[in-house]
């Protein structure tokens, strides 16, 4: 990975070398202590993208992929919890000064004094409706059924969606807690991330006023808007394949193992970073597509190394090597759409 002097990316490396690593074979077992996420808004990561004239530090998109890399690397699942709040800071930031729930939230958020979840990857469900958002007495009216919900426990409030009658998508927040018309189910058991705390969210006439909403938007519009987002590689498969890489080293085999894979990751860090970048949002899905699959494709390379230099210390539950193996399960679904979809199975059908 390249090394930034960001105060941000050295406050992540001193969380992931002092307490997410360490704690990571713990946090794996039970769940993301509220001791983590105290510390992380001390840090002020969550403020990593907010404007800075809002609390935050309003730092390069660059700075927040590494430190995403870093803590996804030291504990996948505190990083899961908090990677959900940066998405709601995003789009308060993007509304129009002036409007009421950016008045009333992006500062709190953005200095790490709320921390917020999202209730929104159903929308990319079409043409099902998992959630229907109508309109109701001054307010949004939100009935369906959020399949993913995570952080349930430690977040304050929820960036939720549904869609209208009309095909429209109503962004709105709301407490993330148990009230009249929402319901949470019980913690999922999940094959890793189980730590994150993920539920489902039952909604039976939850309504939040007018004040809360953030955004409406043609349903169409939300999945162009919302492509390129998808196509590009997160930074948490990055961060888990240098960290499986890490454990290799021992012996001359593993370190050639591990110098040849790191090389190949370069490569495709760079050239997917730099795409993410790109001025037109639109162009070269194809490439960011391929270069998903392909980074996908390492980390797969780079956790069964891991668990093969591993042996039999690899079984255990509390090994580094197998549960950063069943992280990259995890991250082979997480953002996944359609189009991601086929052409990462496209890919493996050429292997």
């Amino acid at each position: 990975m390249t090394t930034s002097t960001h105060p941000l990316v050295t406050e992540a490396h001193r969380l992931a070398a002092e307490l997410l690593a360490p704690s990571a074979p713990r946090v794996d077992q039970d769940v993301v202590p509220a001791a983590h996420i105290e510390e992380i808004r001390r840090s002020g990561i969550l403020g990593v993208s907010a404007p800075r004239e809002s609390g935050g530090a309003g730092a390069p998109d660059g700075v927040a992929r590494e430190v995403a890399e870093i803590l996804a690397g030291g504990c996948c699942s505190t990083w899961f919890v908090q990677t959900q709040h940066h998405t709601p800071v995003r789009m308060l930031a993007r509304a129009a000064p002036g409007l009421a729930v950016r008045e009333r939230l992006l500062r709190p958020l953005a200095t790490g004094e709320l921390l917020a979840g999202i209730a929104y990857a159903h929308v990319r469900a079409h043409p099902r409706v998992p959630v229907r958002a109508t309109a109701d007495r001054g307010g949004v009216r939100f009935d369906g059924t959020v399949p993913w919900y995570t952080g349930w426990g430690l977040n304050d409030v929820m960036l939720l969606a549904g869609v209208t009658d009309s095909d429209e998508v109503v962004f709105a927040f709301a407490d993330a807690r148990e009230q009249p018309g929402l319901r949470a189910s019980a913690p999922m058991r999940l094959v890793a991330l189980t730590a994150a705390r993920t539920v489902s969210l039952t909604l039976d006439g939850l309504r939040v006023p007018d004040e809360a909403v953030v955004l409406r938007t043609a349903r169409e519009e939300f999945a162009r808007v919302d492509l390129p987002r998808s196509t590009n590689t997160t930074p948490a498969v990055f961060g888990l394949a240098y960290a499986a890489l890490d454990l290799l080293g021992a012996t001359p085999a593993e370190l050639e193992a591990a110098d040849g894979l790191r090389a190949r990751l370069d490569e495709v860090r760079h050239r997917a970073y730099r795409l993410a970048d790109h001025a037109v949002p639109h162009e070269h899905l194809e490439e960011r597509l391929a270069l998903r699959a392909r980074a996908y494709e390492l980390l797969r390379a780079a956790t069964t190394a891991a668990v093969v230099a591993g042996g039999g210390r690899a079984t255990s539950v509390d090994s580094p090597a197998q549960r950063l193996a069943r992280e990259a399960v995890f991250l082979l679904i997480q953002g996944q759409t359609a189009p991601v979809r086929e052409a990462h199975l496209a890919a493996l059908a050429a292997v």
